[in-house]
């Protein structure tokens, strides 16, 4: 190495470290920072947003402006004559001096001197002052957000993402990026939509083969975790599925995290429960205000609830412990569930909430399915009893059911090879899968959480369609 290039090296190591810049200053400042700034009385100041509600009486009137920083936004004070220029649903910028409000809901309000009008609204607008319908709102879904309930479920979801991604960073996981298009259907139910070019006749012209959206970024991050030891991956995931209840969507989001060098399953348990209450931690302090609503007009237990999640540890039980518990359930008469609950079947929504809502009354693992209800990739335990189970679990939470699913993978070539095999799989197709486990494998896990449902959680809303700003469903893709 020359001079010239270790000169360069240090110059890049001290610049790296100790040069940092300036905070962008940008035209207009928020409503959430100008209401939180030490501004003292007069103060002179700038509001740029949209007119939610506009008062006009004979000596004065009053507007609810609001750019979305913030639940309320900023009320200003105005002339009569100023005021009739305003109209609902109008986006405006007003300026004029920041003055301690006389009334109960804000501390600050502005009293307007210069009002410029940045887009006209005419009086078709559909949001008004009261509260409308979950179903009339998914129906302008261009504009649900400018409302209370919508612009609340974009903080949200924005600060438990920030929540997420903070807790990854710190445990020095690497966030990657898995393939939207892929050619393999990792969940093997075959729920895909597959992608072709308009212009092709034949469907596998471009790529030379059936090619689909992604139902999970998993197999490919296992790749990455078996060359960085800790990943995640946060984005968009695609199921053809044909359900329509308030749990399913055909486009979501979706985590995924895949650890190295892990023996156990308690060890993914230990890190699925510590990122859910680090990024509902996160939630509960930067969205405070946010929350007070959601608990005041969706769900008056949500605070309560959440505050549980976080003080109080995840119950761990196995799959058999569950069933023993839901038979127990269902031999009392006021408990009887629409499903049968066999060692061997599928736990149904009804199970599960019964299990977190009820019987728990709080988040809840249930561990070691048994495998003929898992998928190929998860490792297999060793059979007792006479019971085949594999290594996995799923993360049951109160009125939502399923939120988390994970296992340990199989990282054994031939056991892997046999699954797949029994799965009538095509191992050319999977072959560098297959490959993972031959050049250097190691023992590793993962789960994936889905994100809308996260939001369900913690707003208190009942159905994925009003957590996710533009929802599609089997029937549905509008815009």
């Amino acid at each position: 190495m020359t001079a010239f290039n270790r000169s360069c090296i240090s110059r890049f190591r001290q610049f790296a470290q100790y040069s940092t810049f300036k905070k962008l200053s940008l035209p207009s400042q928020t409503i959430k920072s100008i209401l939180s700034s030490p501004k003292e009385n007069d103060a002179r100041v700038s509001v740029c947003g949209w007119v939610r509600s506009v008062r006009k009486q004979k000596q004065v009137s009053f507007a609810t402006i609001n750019d979305g920083s913030t639940l309320k936004g900023i009320q200003a004070i105005l002339n009569p004559e100023d005021a009739e220029k305003l109209t609902t649903g109008a986006c405006v910028e007003l300026k004029g001096s920041l003055v301690t409000s006389l009334g109960a809901e804000q501390n600050k309000e502005l009293q307007v001197d210069q009002i410029d009008i940045l887009g006209a609204c005419d009086g078709t607008y559909p949001l008004q002052k009261k509260r409308h319908s979950m179903e009339f709102l998914r129906s302008i879904g261009h504009l649900r957000m400018r409302g209370n309930t919508g612009s609340a479920v974009l903080r949200v979801r924005h600060a438990a993402s920030e929540g997420l991604r903070d807790f990854f960073r710190d445990n020095e996981f690497t966030l990657t990026n898995t393939p939207i298009l892929t050619a393999n259907d990792c969940e093997g139910g075959g729920e895909v939509f597959e992608v072709s070019p308009i212009n092709c006749k034949d469907r596998t012209e471009f790529f030379k083969k059936p090619v689909y959206l992604t139902v999970s970024g998993q197999l490919h991050a296992e790749a990455m975790a078996l060359a960085l030891s800790r990943v995640y991956t946060f984005g968009p995931v695609f199921r053809a599925e044909e359900s329509m209840t308030s749990r399913h969507l055909a486009e979501f989001w979706m985590l995924e995290a895949e650890l190295s060098f892990i023996n156990q399953l308690s060890t993914l348990l230990d890190v699925a429960e510590a990122s859910l209450k680090e990024s509902t931690h996160y939630v509960m302090r930067t969205c405070q205000e946010d929350l007070e609503f959601f608990n005041k007009w969706v769900d008056k237990s949500l605070m309560e609830r959440l505050m549980t999640s976080v003080e109080k540890p995840f119950v761990r039980m196995t799959y058999s412990e569950a069933i023993d518990v839901l038979q127990r359930a269902q031999d009392k008469k006021e408990k009887r569930f629409e499903f049968p609950t066999v060692w061997g079947s599928s736990l149904q929504t009804e199970h599960e909430r019964y299990l977190a809502s009820e019987y728990c009354q709080r988040p809840v693992f249930v561990t070691d399915y048994p495998a003929h209800l898992k998928p190929f990739y998860m490792r297999a335990n060793e059979t007792k009893d006479g019971k085949d189970t594999v290594s996995c679990f799923d993360l049951l939470v109160p009125g939502i059911g399923e939120l988390i699913g994970g296992s340990m993978r199989e990282e054994r070539y031939d056991i892997l090879k046999q699954k797949m095999m029994d799965a009538k799989m095509d191992l050319d197709d999977y072959q560098w899968y297959l490959d993972l486990r031959k050049y250097g494998s190691a023992p590793h896990g993962g789960y994936g959480l889905g994100f809308e449902r996260l939001l369900l959680w913690l707003t208190g809303l009942e159905n994925v369609r009003e957590v996710i700003p533009m929802p599609r469903w089997a029937g549905h893709c509008k815009y």
